[in-house]
């Protein structure tokens, strides 16, 4: 069983092999559920909205397609948003 070092600052690092057993990579998140007689349970944090969610929020701005540019800027928008209210 693999064993962790906790830093000074009460940090971990999971090791390559760990990271691909839960299929996460780097920028995405893990979510750590609390059990019984203080052990955790861990596993990769999935997205929960839709294509239509994300497309119906910006339906209404333009009535042109969207270039592939401006789907990057709404996306990369929404990915920096969701990332800045999991880690505060």
């Amino acid at each position: 069983m693999p064993s962790l070092f906790v830093t000074m600052k009460g940090q971990l690092t999971l090791g390559r092999d760990l990271l691909a057993h839960l299929g996460v990579r780097p920028g995405e998140h893990i979510e750590v559920e609390k059990l019984p007689r203080g052990e955790l349970g861990i596993k990769a944090a999935r997205p929960t909205g839709t294509i239509d969610e994300f497309i119906g929020r910006h339906a209404g701005k333009t009535r042109e397609p969207l270039t592939i540019e401006e789907m990057n800027e709404i996306s990369a928008a929404r990915w920096t948003a969701a990332k800045e209210d999991v880690w505060q």
